[in-house]
């Protein structure tokens, strides 16, 4: 299965490149990821519960970021073995673009299984990886962007995206 698509992220090209690389925002995004350890240099390992149709797994596998072009674009790699329901492997090429008011995410996704999910057809999994991977970016740039970017659209001032998660930081509303 292929899959191109883009996200427009409201924040800055530095942010998102770094929530790219950070294994606390990529367990957030992933859908069903239970655990998420590592680093961009040496890759993640992760742990992910997925039902696909009839077939429900465990998959533990790893993440790798290559091709790294700093603040511009990566590959992320994964594979992950679910026991008797088989193995999932897949990739993302990932572009990062200026837009006005924050940063065009482009990505190509190509997506594998073998084993009993491959038995599912076609169909069922073609659906089921275009649904992670429409999941996993739309969480991304909820993530980059704060939970209520859309409220935060009307009073900016209150807006606190994953770095300020991570790291305790707001802005303080002003009082006038």
């Amino acid at each position: 299965m292929q899959l191109t698509d883009s996200q427009d992220i409201f924040a800055p090209r530095s942010d998102v490149w770094a929530a790219l690389l950070s294994a606390d925002v990529l367990k957030e995004c992933v859908p069903g990821c239970t655990e998420m350890a590592g680093n961009p240099t040496d890759g993640f390992e992760a742990t992910v519960v997925q039902k696909v149709g009839p077939v429900k797994a465990t998959f533990k596998g790893a993440v790798s970021l290559t091709d790294r072009i700093e603040g511009q674009s990566l590959t992320l790699s994964g594979e992950g073995k679910g026991g008797a329901a088989g193995f999932a492997k897949g990739g993302a090429k990932v572009r990062l673009d200026d837009i006005e008011g924050g940063t065009r995410l482009s990505y190509d996704v190509e997506a594998h299984v073998g084993g009993k999910l491959a038995q599912l057809g076609s169909r069922i999994i073609d659906g089921f990886a275009k649904k992670m991977a429409d999941d996993f970016f739309t969480r991304f740039k909820a993530a980059v962007e704060g939970p209520d970017a859309v409220a935060d659209a009307a009073e900016p001032e209150a807006k606190k995206g994953w770095l300020g998660r991570v790291f305790g930081k707001s802005e303080p509303k002003s009082e006038t």
